[in-house]
């Protein structure tokens, strides 16, 4: 096996930082079952709209989770194929 170069550790390491918090994985989990809205998330979460987007921020950062704007509204998705594998 080769060895990584120290950049993609970091990104791996980023990216089980992102894992390690419970309700990042209660997003991930409702996500499962499709695109939804930060307010629909946070409802779902029964999290604040600030706190779950904070969250949905940093998902996207590791691409765990893809975003689009529709008018006033931000959807997201599971955009990592391994998540719902």
């Amino acid at each position: 096996m080769d060895k990584l170069p120290p950049a993609a550790l970091e990104q791996v390491a980023a990216y089980f930082r992102t894992l390690s918090e419970p309700t990042r994985l209660r997003i991930l989990n409702v996500l499962g079952t499709g695109e939804m809205s930060v307010g629909e998330i946070a409802q779902h979460i029964e999290s604040s709209v600030a706190n779950t987007s904070r969250h949905l921020v940093q998902m996207a950062g590791t691409g765990l989770v893809a975003r689009e704007s529709r008018g006033n509204s931000v959807y997201y998705r599971v955009a990592d194929p391994s998540i719902n594998a």
